[in-house]
C-alpha cells in the first residue's frame, strides 16, 4: 500500500499541535483536550467543518450546564455521570448536535474530575473549546481547488462515451464485434465518484448552493442510462442495411463531437432529416429486414431522447488542454 499524507492529513497535524501549543500558552490545564476537538472538527469541506464546530460547541455548552445542575446540584458520584449521560444525550440530540456527544464527554469527565465546579474551570473548558474549535476553522479556510479533478472526470467519462459509440458504429456496419463491454462499468463508476467530487466543490463554497459540474454529471449520467438501454436492443440487429450505415454515420459523426458544449439542436435536426429520407425508402422484403429495420428506427428514438437531454443542459465551455499534455499528445502523434 502507498504511503501518502494528504493535505487533510497535514491539516489536522499542525491545527492539533496549534491548538495544544495556544491552550498551554494561555496556562490551560488539561490543553490537550485543544488538540482533541481540533482533530474533531477538521472536516472534508468547509460547510462540512462549520456544522460539526458549531454542533461540538452547542453540545459542550450543554454538557456544561448540565454538569453543572447534576455535580453540584446533587453529587459528584460515578452513578451521577450516567444519570447524566442519559438525559444529555437525548438533548444534544434534540438541539441537533448529536455529533459532538463524544467531545462533550471529554468535558463532563474533566468538572467531575475537579470534584468541585468552580467560574475559573468554566472558564478553563470554555477557553479549551473556543481554541480547539476555532484553529479548526481557521485550518480549514484552506481547501485545495477540485476543477482539475472535475474537469479529467468529465475528459474521461467523454472519452469513455466515445470508445461505447465507436463499437455501436462498427457493429452497425459490419454486424461483427469482439467487444468485452468494459467500459461500461468503467463509465458508471466514474459518473459515481465525479457527482461525489463535484457534490464536494459545492460543500468547499459557502456562498455556492449549485455546481455546473455536477448538473453536467447528472446530465450523461441520465443519456448514460439511454447507452446502456439501446446496447441490447443494437445487439439484436442480425441484418446489414442501409439504414444502419447511414445510422452508423450518424453516430460516427455525434461521437467524434462529445465535448461540455450544447450542439444537441444542430444532432436532432440531423436525425430527424434522416428519419425523413428512411419513409422515402422502399418498404422492408423480408421479416428480417423488417426486424432490423424497426429496432434501427427505435434506436434513433432513443438516441434523440440521448440528445433532448443534452439539449436541456445549459452547456459548458470546452477546459483549456494543458500545455504539457497537448505537448505530449503532439509527440505521439508524429
Amino acid at each position: 500500500m502507498e504511503f501518502k499524507i494528504g493535505y487533510r492529513t497535514l491539516k489536522t497535524a499542525l491545527g492539533a499541535a496549534a491548538s495544544i501549543m495556544i491552550a498551554q500558552a494561555f496556562g490551560l490545564s488539561s490543553f490537550t483536550s485543544a488538540g482533541i476537538l481540533t482533530i474533531l472538527c477538521i472536516q472534508v469541506t468547509k460547510k462540512k467543518s462549520v456544522r460539526a464546530s458549531w454542533e461540538r460547541f452547542l453540545a459542550c455548552i450543554v454538557a456544561m450546564v448540565f454538569s453543572i445542575v447534576i455535580f453540584e446540584g446533587i453529587a459528584f458520584h460515578p452513578v451521577m455521570i450516567g444519570l447524566l449521560l442519559l438525559l444529555f444525550i437525548p438533548t444534544a440530540v434534540m438541539v441537533g448536535a448529536s455529533d459532538g456527544i463524544v467531545s462533550s464527554t471529554v468535558i463532563i469527565l474533566h468538572l467531575y474530575s475537579a470534584g468541585h465546579i468552580t467560574k475559573g474551570l468554566l472558564l478553563n473548558e470554555l477557553g479549551l473549546i473556543i481554541i480547539g474549535i476555532g484553529v479548526a476553522l481557521i485550518m480549514n479556510l484552506y481547501m485545495p481547488s477540485l476543477e482539475n479533478k472535475l474537469i479529467d472526470y468529465q475528459r474521461e467519462i467523454e472519452e469513455k462515451f466515445k470508445a461505447i459509440f465507436d463499437e455501436i458504429i462498427l457493429y452497425l456496419k459490419n454486424n461483427k464485434t469482439d467487444w468485452d463491454g468494459h467500459e461500461i462499468p468503467e463509465t458508471a463508476t466514474l459518473i459515481d465518484e465525479a457527482k461525489t467530487l463535484a457534490f464536494r466543490d459545492v460543500e468547499n463554497h459557502f456562498l455556492r448552493n449549485e455546481n455546473l459540474y455536477y448538473h453536467y454529471f447528472k446530465m450523461r449520467e441520465k443519456q448514460f442510462e439511454i447507452i446502456e438501454r439501446v446496447l441490447p436492443l443494437v445487439s439484436s440487429i442480425s441484418l446489414t442495411v442501409e439504414q444502419g450505415e447511414m445510422i452508423a454515420e450518424f453516430i460516427e459523426d455525434l461521437s467524434k463531437n462529445i465535448h461540455p458544449g450544447n450542439t444537441a439542436d444542430i444532432y436532432i435536426e440531423k436525425l430527424e432529416r434522416m428519419r425523413v429520407e428512411f419513409q422515402k425508402m422502399e418498404l422492408p422484403r423480408t421479416r428480417e429486414e423488417f426486424e432490423t429495420r424497426a429496432a434501427l428506427l427505435h434506436f434513433t428514438k432513443e438516441m434523440e431522447q440521448y440528445l433532448t437531454i443534452k439539449k436541456d443542459f445549459v452547456g459548458m465551455k470546452k477546459p483549456k488542454v494543458n500545455k504539457r499534455k497537448k505537448m505530449l499528445q503532439t509527440t505521439k502523434e508524429k
